[in-house]
């Protein structure tokens, strides 16, 4: 009984960390997005004011 429940919590442990690399990387990169697409709006601010 014990191996089944370690294999289950194991198989959890691996899906949890599968899924916090998966969300933090997908934060890293949409705030990079974010700050680049600012930066241009930033560079092009005379444009957009006239």
């Amino acid at each position: 009984m014990s191996e089944k429940l370690y294999k289950a919590i194991n198989a959890t442990a691996i899906c949890s960390l599968v899924l916090g690399i998966c969300i933090l990387s997908s934060g890293i990169v949409s705030g990079v997005l974010l700050i680049v697409n600012g930066a241009r709006l930033l560079k092009h601010k005379s444009i957009i004011l006239l």
